[in-house]
């Protein structure tokens, strides 16, 4: 008897370990679950949003792994983003830390904001004026600008600002450098990016986790964890599994 209990246990580890390393190899290589902390990308992305992210989409650094060990410089099967993806990565001064902005400058581009109007290679970006959007962040609520920003190559986004006279709304040219992205937010007026270079700067592209492909859960912060009552009235079901763009 004792020698089938001790086997019984034996099992038990390695199915453990067979799930844990699955698990890290599907981190690693397939998709990895983030959570939205932060206002700065509203109103693509609101507080409490939960996505997938796509780890094989620029290919394999060393931050692909768990913990970013240095085994290896550079990327494996790398390709560079596209202008307008959604993209996870490691901040460039502490790369314990995770981003996630919109990539709006690629290698020689030149990236400037004047009077809240982004500027690709001296040409202003298209700007649609949708209407007035309340934005609900990590601070008090707020009625603010929506705008529909349609990029070069005709890819469109939604961006919002409060006003087009703040610190980041009139910038220098900033020329990205090879190797690197510029980021930024879609909450321009309130966005940690690429614009503050002593903050975040341009983006090695050997920071890239990945991009952002579906939001799979949401919740607003109306219920705390205990309040299981309030839990569907919490979750913003309209949310659910929808593309991130």
């Amino acid at each position: 008897m004792a020698k089938k209990k001790s086997g019984g246990w034996l099992e038990s580890l390695k199915t453990v370990v067979y799930a844990g390393l699955i698990a890290i190899g599907i981190r690693t290589v397939a998709i990895e679950p983030f959570n939205i902390p932060s206002g700065s990308m509203i109103p693509t992305l609101l507080v409490g949003d939960y996505l997938f992210v796509s780890k094989y989409s620029y290919g394999y650094s060393r931050y692909s792994l768990p913990f970013g060990p240095p085994l290896f410089e550079g990327r494996i099967f790398g390709r560079l983003p596209e202008r307008g993806d959604v993209a996870v990565f490691k901040l460039p001064r502490d790369t314990s830390q995770d981003y996630i902005k919109r990539i709006i400058g690629l290698p020689g581009d030149r990236v400037q904001m004047r009077s809240g109007v982004l500027y690709l290679n001296g040409q202003p970006v298209r700007r649609e004026f949708l209407g007035p959007y309340v934005a609900e962040g990590d601070g008090p609520r707020m009625t603010v600008r929506l705008f529909r920003e349609v990029l070069p190559d005709g890819r469109a986004h939604k961006i919002i600002e409060q006003t087009d006279d703040g610190p980041l709304d009139n910038t220098p040219e900033f020329r990205v450098p090879a190797g690197h992205v510029f980021a930024l937010g879609d909450n321009r007026d309130n966005s940690l990016d690429s614009r503050v270079q002593n903050a975040v700067g341009f983006v090695p592209v050997q920071n890239l986790v990945g991009r952002a492909e579906f939001i799979f859960f949401s919740v607003d912060g109306s219920a705390a964890w205990w309040e299981v009552w309030n839990w569907p009235f919490a979750i913003r079901w309209s949310r659910l599994f929808t593309a991130v763009r």
